[in-house]
């Protein structure tokens, strides 16, 4: 696959398409948070109480993928929206990015329980059934962001950036656009700071780039990444787990400090060309 070629076949979806990609995901999103909001009572009698499984937040939490979808259609058609989905199947990666998915990100949530205290807590599912639950939920809500983010965002921004710096822009947006979420009640983030999330969120995205890059361009691990990080099996860590992040997401640099900072490495397509379909 060659990489950070220009030319209106390589680029079907432009740079320019970052802006309605973003006014898309920002736009539903916050749109629909802001009636809860800003007017709650009308709302919560039409829709119901918000939560973290309410119909209007699960639509929200999938802007960034809806957001995608219709920026690919619209430059790419229905065939370029199927070979933009076949980066899900792009698994191949150095081994030691399955160690760091497997047991790195569970070492890092469990360093911040052991500080606040919160390690060897209760187990919080009382059956088997509610644990599957649990996690059937946690897959099919929170990483979907990842066909926007990763899937759209992050190649895109790498035409005009180093690694390390798409990666932190990326994670910027990335955090901000979850502030609503902090701001209405019945969510998750409801409970938490929003400044240690944001931070968390920056470095989780440095770190998340360089595994992007190694592995072609996949949607389906930086997808298994977000599902890692929203585990319900991990100890509550809120906010110290953002410290671990941190540190791995300068460790990762450092060691990906070759490519991080040049762009001729740098996955840049949003659309594999017909060619580029093997993973």
């Amino acid at each position: 696959m060659t990489i950070g070629t220009s030319g209106s076949n390589r680029y079907p979806v432009p740079f320019l398409a970052l802006g309605p990609f973003l006014l898309i995901t920002f736009g539903l999103a916050w749109g629909i948070f802001a009636l809860f909001i800003l007017i709650p009572e009308p709302i919560v009698a039409i829709f119901g109480e918000l939560s973290g499984r309410h119909p209007l937040f699960i639509l929200a939490v999938y802007a960034p993928a809806i957001a995608a979808f219709i920026v690919v259609i619209r430059h790419g058609g229905l065939g370029g929206w199927r070979r933009y989905l076949s980066r899900l199947w792009r698994w191949r990666c150095p081994p030691a990015w399955y160690g760091f998915l497997i047991l790195g990100i569970p070492l890092l949530f469990s360093g911040g329980a052991a500080i606040k205290g919160t390690l060897f807590g209760p187990f919080p599912f009382d059956s088997l059934q509610a644990l599957i639950l649990a996690l059937a939920v946690t897959l099919v809500i929170g990483p979907i962001e990842e066909f926007g983010w990763r899937g759209v965002a992050l190649p895109l921004l790498q035409r005009r950036f180093a690694p390390i710096w798409a990666g932190l822009i990326l994670g910027l947006i990335w955090g901000f656009w979850h502030l609503p979420a902090f701001l209405a009640s019945g969510t998750p983030q409801n409970a938490w700071s929003f400044t240690p999330f944001l931070v968390g969120s920056v470095a989780v995205s440095v770190i998340v780039t360089p595994l992007f890059n190694a592995s072609r361009g996949s949607i389906l691990l930086p997808l298994l990444f977000h599902f890692q990080l929203n585990n319900p099996l991990w100890p509550d860590a809120q906010p110290y787990d953002t410290l671990f992040f941190v540190a791995a997401a300068a460790g990762v640099v450092w060691v990906n400090r070759k490519t991080m900072f040049r762009r001729s490495q740098a996955v840049t397509t949003v659309i594999p060309p017909p060619c580029s379909q093997k993973v």
